[in-house]
């Protein structure tokens, strides 16, 4: 029997996505895409902060307890949690006005891969894939229409990514110490068969991978060998990405959208584009913070 996560911060995203567990923080960070917002929640769901931006901003990696880096719609930037500053980094895309940053994930290297993708509705394949790490940007991958999944096995060794229209969630080897690529990409889990289209994932302590799926209403857990191994319910339907938090890393973070819903779907799903959580058996991956 499935188990269902319940609603844990009724944010009511357009977007929600990107979450992360701070541990030093002992706070859960996550976006609205949409709306360039940036929370911090604590593990109850209160609100301990949000900032609001002039650009969209997808994904954070964590440097120290006062520090993010953020992917933003024009690359890279440091984030001062307390004062709100912010320092350029590295530019990514920053001359495009049709594109933005999505879903991005550090590799246990401390490597930060980052995904961008077409603003428009059109998922026209003008996104790409990058790779930055002790002050070196590496394009990993272009013509992409919406970048997703972006998780790693605890070894460092497997990356895994999908561009979500394709229904397939590809593998690919990795050089433990750096989080480049060094092998091919093959065929991980193909989910055309299954429920919604796979969108934002996160790898266990275990190497199982947790895959939200936009449309779906759920979470699922793959086997290392791509095999489904267990379904997490979700009462909304656009499932966007989860995260392992808490003191043991057993709380499971789900954020999720409420964008291009009908009036008649808005009022079935009440809480669409909100923080739901669930507690599981096993513990995710601690945060590894970015290599500047």
């Amino acid at each position: 029997m499935n188990a269902t996560a319940s609603l844990l911060f009724d944010s009511q995203c357009q977007l929600g996505e990107g979450p992360i567990w701070h541990a030093g923080r002992q706070q859960l960070f996550f976006f609205d895409i949409n709306e360039q917002t940036l929370f911090a929640v604590t593990m109850d769901g209160e609100v301990a902060d949000s900032w609001l931006f002039n650009e969209t901003v997808a994904a954070a990696a964590i440097v120290d307890d006062h520090m993010l880096v953020l992917a933003t719609e024009t690359g890279l930037k440091e984030f001062d949690l307390a004062t709100g500053g912010m320092n350029r980094i590295n530019e990514i895309e920053a001359d495009n006005p049709l594109t933005r940053t999505n879903d991005s994930r550090i590799h246990p290297s401390g490597a930060f891969w980052i995904g961008t993708m077409t603003k428009s509705e059109a998922e026209a394949p003008i996104g790409s894939v990058y790779h930055y790490r002790a002050g070196v940007l590496t394009t990993l991958k272009s013509g992409i229409s919406i970048p997703n999944a972006t998780c790693f096995s605890p070894d460092g060794r497997i990356a895994y990514w999908t561009d979500t229209p394709t229904k397939k969630i590809l593998q690919c080897a990795t050089d433990p110490a750096t989080g480049l690529p060094v092998g091919e990409w093959t065929l991980f889990a193909d989910v055309a068969g299954h429920r919604g289209w796979p969108d934002g994932a996160v790898v266990d302590s275990e190497g199982y991978l947790w895959n939200a799926r936009w449309g779906g209403s759920c979470v699922v857990r793959h086997a290392p060998d791509g095999s489904v191994d267990r379904i997490v319910e979700v009462p909304v339907s656009q499932v966007t990405c989860p995260a392992f938090g808490g003191p043991d890393l057993k709380t499971m973070f789900i954020t999720t959208a409420a964008k291009n819903l009908s009036a008649e779907q808005l009022a079935a799903e009440k809480h669409a584009g909100s923080l739901f959580a669930i507690a599981v058996d096993v513990a995710g991956q601690p945060e590894a913070p970015i290599v500047l």
